[in-house]
């Protein structure tokens, strides 16, 4: 897997790189928002680690250009802490959001929770026609009314993981352990965010697919 990582502390990025390495990770490092997107272009990395306050272009701003063709894995490394900054952050389309100080251990265990998503997608094996809506979760293609719908790989996983249980209610905690694969840590606003930002791309006036159960859950349709 080849991770490109967005850092301007020289020492930090130097240690990431590798500690990375030494784990068998190909890595692309660059110091600024800017040659990030450049390497990004050139390198065709399979996930990313930014930081949020760089020169040239922040991690926002990069992010924003990644999405525009690509939904690789991208994790926020970033002292920017305040929860304005993590939901700016998660709309934009980020799968996950460390803020410094954070352990080599905790950012590898990140990291690991990506890869199986990423296997994960590749594998699945079925097509799901509901309403508006054409899912092919072979091929990774999402389809409302015949047009292609970019969703990021968190929104992805919660869209295929409603599909799963169509007309029947999920908690927010069935929703977190499922695509995130992690014990439930009652962030309820990450859920939301992301939640939010799948309905913006598949439902419309026609035709709601996500209803919220105040206090219960979620339940497709």
């Amino acid at each position: 897997m080849k991770i490109l990582i967005a850092e301007d502390d020289k020492d930090l990025r130097k240690l990431l790189y590798e500690q990375l390495t030494g784990e068998g990770y190909s890595v692309i490092d660059a110091a600024d928002g800017r040659e990030a997107y450049d390497k990004f272009i050139s390198e065709a990395p399979d996930m990313a680690l930014l930081d949020v306050m760089m020169p040239y272009m922040d991690g926002f701003s990069l992010l924003t250009k990644i999405r525009e063709s690509s939904d690789m894995p991208v994790i926020f490394l970033t002292a920017k802490g305040d929860e304005t900054d993590k939901v700016s952050g998660l709309r934009l389309g980020a799968d996950d959001y460390l803020v410094k100080p954070w352990s080599l251990n905790e950012l590898l265990a990140r990291i690991e929770v990506q890869k199986r998503h990423i296997k994960k997608s590749s594998s699945i094996g079925d097509v799901v026609t509901v309403g508006d809506l054409r899912m092919d979760f072979t091929n990774g293609v999402i389809e409302k009314n015949g047009e292609a719908v970019n969703l990021n790989a968190k929104e992805y996983h919660i869209l295929k993981y409603l599909s799963e249980n169509t007309g029947r209610v999920v908690t927010k905690k069935q929703i977190y352990q499922a695509v995130w694969q992690d014990e439930y840590v009652y962030d309820d606003n990450t859920i939301m965010v992301q939640i939010s930002h799948l309905r913006s791309k598949i439902d419309d006036d026609e035709h709601k697919h996500i209803d919220t159960l105040v206090g219960i859950g979620y339940r497709f349709h």
